[in-house]
C-alpha cells in the first residue's frame, strides 16, 4: 500500500527536489514571478490520486491552460508552441504511478486513463514506450 502522503506544500518542495525547478510543460525556470505548482498529471477529475507519482512542478499558467486535456495532448500542444516540454519527465511520472498504483491497488477510475495515456506514449515513439502494458 503506498504511505500516507504528505500535504501539498511538502510534496511541491519533494517534486521540486526531484524534477528540478523548472515548469514540465513550458521550461521557463521558478522564480518570483513564475511560481510552482502541483500538476496532477492523470487528473484528479478522472481519479488521479494526490500521489507524488501523479504529480510533476508546473507553472500556474500551464497548469492552468491545460484544464482537461491528457497529458499526451498537453504535451503536444506545448510541442506545438515551441515549448521544451519534458516527456522524460512525464513519462517517469506516468511510469511510477502505474507502478504505485500496482503496488496499492485501487485506483480504478484512474487505471483505464493512465493505461490509455501509456499507450499513446508508445505510439508516438516517446520514453514511456518501455514501459509493460
Amino acid at each position: 500500500m503506498v504511505s500516507v502522503q504528505p500535504d501539498r506544500a511538502a510534496r511541491l518542495l519533494l517534486i521540486l527536489e526531484r524534477d528540478g525547478s523548472t515548469c514540465v510543460w513550458c521550461g521557463r525556470p521558478f522564480s518570483g514571478q513564475v511560481r510552482p505548482t502541483t500538476e496532477h498529471v492523470v487528473p484528479r477529475v478522472k481519479g488521479g490520486p494526490s500521489w507524488l507519482e501523479n504529480e510533476v512542478a508546473a507553472c500556474g499558467r500551464c497548469n492552468g491552460e491545460r484544464g482537461h486535456r491528457t497529458p499526451v495532448e498537453w504535451l503536444e500542444e506545448c510541442r506545438r508552441r515551441g515549448w521544451p516540454a519534458d516527456s522524460a519527465r512525464l513519462s517517469r511520472t506516468l511510469e511510477a504511478l502505474a507502478r504505485a498504483i500496482a503496488r496499492a491497488g485501487g485506483q480504478r477510475r484512474a487505471r483505464p486513463y493512465l493505461d490509455a495515456q501509456l499507450r499513446r506514449f508508445r505510439r508516438s515513439g516517446s520514453p514511456a514506450a518501455d514501459v509493460p502494458a
